[in-house]
């Protein structure tokens, strides 16, 4: 086989459905391909097309358009065109390169025949995007879900550092200096790149302290040479039985020779301890601000243990915000304990991610507080301080400011129920720009500390007036129509260029956030109560208001976007870096930004499907 002929063998075998292809398969469909060159502007398919062809994009980019000229699709590199070979009527459409294009075509005869001989091959093309987006969830899930113990979690993934180390001939002081500066109780003796030997906090003491050897003796005096190592994929709990078996407190990680880092007890420990049930715990015994702090420094590391565990983006969400949640509540009552009993009852209230319980590590606070009718000019210090105090011990605690100043510091967000009510009144009667831009936290509003049951009324009159208003209704439609998921993500035109997100894009805003979006005008438009996003999917297609596929389709859709996300900021949280929404194509397997694009397509059918039925274009 010639090089041209190997080169597109390969290109095939990385990307699906042609990875399902037995290698004899494989091998012999190059030779049955016709490499077509389409310029830029130029009509595809081809005008000598002849027979119907199955197209296969090698390089560059082809728009295709509807009737009415509206943009229905994007295929790039990649991407695979079996419209010529349906058997059913498809819609008229209309193609063209939008840059000079590189296509290989076979004959739709020669294609039914592959269809005919190679069932998994085949299952490629009878499968709807719904099934394929169900089978998405596991390709992202390397373990299953079984928590995030020790029985599950392999060394790897508790290096959070590169080791640290000095020459044989270092100093002990100097080398005592080494470990306070890096804040490690062990460090590795390295010679020639080498692993020589190690010392830790115990062998200071024991071995040059308590018998008054010099503190400027050379460190391969006192230290440890004879050690055992383990692998990074080592289970948790082997290395666990290790040190136990050994008596030891250290392992070094070695992989293919090389030292990758260092595993002590304390991780086996922290891993063991961090999950939900452990932290809340460690925050209701909490009596300081101090401490909260110091027990919000595990959330990110919660996240990277769920997500390693196999655990999907709800999972995540609620187990987060579980904590968030404690932790908000003990800065209350730590405030409440300082100031008194409240002067008459109040209710806090949250917003956003956290009020749909779809957190991650360290999110902005968004809250607000809801005060009994009741309340006069003379409880407004009380109230003030009280705010103040939980914004601000949220904020040490790794959940930053608000940046629009969505918080219960605020007096415009401290309001009484009355006010509350005109708040929504105004919002909805009159759905300008500002309301349309709070409706992401307002109108996802969860109550966290309400002994009073403040706030039960408020959300009912608010629903009420919601499913009631179809104005309102329309607006907020028009709304959720303005993130668009990018249809050719992985084409350099959708990209983010230049700065320090170049060649990205935000998997949030451009896939998260549609969906949450569709969600809620789903759940306002049938009052419906539910503010987590898929709760609402769910509960929309119970009550009518969006078919059953739909939900189902959307909830699929959201669960391995965020997935995804989740998995993306548990990689940079691992190597130390700080968490965002900035996603590569580069990350993602052929099979994986196969799936992402059939999300997007689906969440851009779901959103021109309810801008139709509200009538959105009217005012967008």
């Amino acid at each position: 086989m010639d090089i041209e002929l190997i080169e597109i063998q390969e290109f095939l075998a990385d990307r699906p459905p042609f990875d399902q292809l037995p290698e004899h398969a494989l091998a012999a469909l190059p030779r049955r391909l016709q490499v077509r060159y389409i310029r830029r502007d130029g009509v595809f398919p081809p005008a000598d097309e002849g027979l119907p062809q199955f197209y296969i994009l090698r390089r560059g980019a082809i728009e295709l358009r509807d009737a009415e000229d509206e943009l229905i699709g994007k295929l790039a590199e990649g991407d695979l065109c079996d419209l010529r070979c349906r058997d059913d009527t498809t819609p008229p459409y209309r193609a063209t390169a939008v840059e000079d294009t590189l296509v290989y075509a076979l004959p739709c005869s020669e294609l039914q025949e592959l269809r005919a001989q190679h069932a998994e091959f085949a299952a490629h093309f009878e499968q709807s995007i719904s099934s394929r987006l169900r089978k998405a969830l596991d390709v992202v899930r390397d373990t299953p879900s079984t928590g995030t113990g020790l029985m599950t979690v392999r060394v790897r993934s508790m290096i959070n550092r590169a080791p640290i180390s000095t020459g044989p001939e270092t100093s002990i002081r100097e080398a005592a200096r080494i470990m306070s500066e890096h804040h490690v109780s062990s460090l590795l003796i390295m010679a020639d790149d080498q692993l020589a030997g190690m010392i830790t906090d115990r062998d200071l003491r024991s071995r040059c302290l308590a018998v008054g050897l010099s503190s400027e003796r050379p460190v391969r005096e006192i230290m440890t040479e004879r050690l055992h190592s383990i692998a990074p994929e080592t289970l948790g709990f082997e290395a666990l039985l290790t040190m136990t078996r050994l008596n030891v407190h250290h392992l070094p990680v070695i992989e293919r020779g090389r030292v990758v880092g260092l595993v002590s007890s304390t991780d086996l420990t922290r891993v063991q301890s961090a999950n939900a049930v452990y932290l809340v715990g460690d925050i209701h015994r909490a009596t300081t601000l101090e401490t909260l702090v110091q027990i919000s420094t595990r959330i990110a590391e919660l996240q990277v243990h769920l997500i390693t565990a196999g655990a999907t983006a709800h999972q995540v969400g609620q187990a987060i915000t579980t904590i968030t949640d404690a932790i908000t509540r003990r800065l209350l009552e730590l405030a409440e304990a300082e100031l008194g009993a409240p002067p008459v009852p109040y209710c806090w209230m949250v917003g956003g991610s956290q009020a749909r319980r779809e957190q991650s590590s360290h999110s902005d606070q968004d809250n607000a507080l809801l005060l009994a009718d009741e309340a006069g000019p003379e409880h407004a210090e009380y109230f003030t301080t009280l705010a103040r105090r939980v914004n601000d011990g949220l904020h040490a605690c790794g959940f930053i400011y608000c940046p629009g100043d969505v918080m219960a510091s605020n007096p415009k967000w401290r309001q009484p129920l009355r006010v509350w009510h005109d708040y929504f009144a105004t919002w909805i009667v009159k759905p300008e720009p500002l309301a349309l831009m709070l409706a992401s936290v307002f109108f996802d509003l969860r109550p966290l500390h309400d002994p009073a049951g403040l706030f039960e009324p408020l959300q009912q009159r608010m629903l009420e007036r919601t499913r009631a208003n179809r104005i309102f209704i329309a607006y907020m439609a028009a709304n959720a129509l303005k993130y668009r998921p990018p249809l050719g993500f992985f084409r350099n035109i959708v990209l983010i260029h230049g700065g320090d997100h170049d060649h990205t894009f935000d998997i949030k805003h451009r896939g998260t956030v549609p969906i949450i979006d569709l969600a809620r005008v789903y759940a306002l438009s049938a009052g419906l109560a539910e503010t987590n996003t898929r709760e609402r999917l769910r509960a929309a297609a119970e009550c009518g208001a969006l078919s059953r596929d739909g939900a189902a389709n959307l909830v699929d859709a959201s669960e391995f976007i965020a997935t995804l996300r989740m998995r993306h900021q548990a990689h940079q949280l691992r190597n130390g870096e700080k968490a965002d929404n900035f996603l590569s194509p580069d990350e993602l397997s052929p099979l994986e930004r196969g799936h992402l694009k059939d999300a997007f397509l689906l969440i851009n059918t779901m959103q021109e499907s309810l801008g139709q039925r509200h009538q959105a274009g009217r005012f967008t």
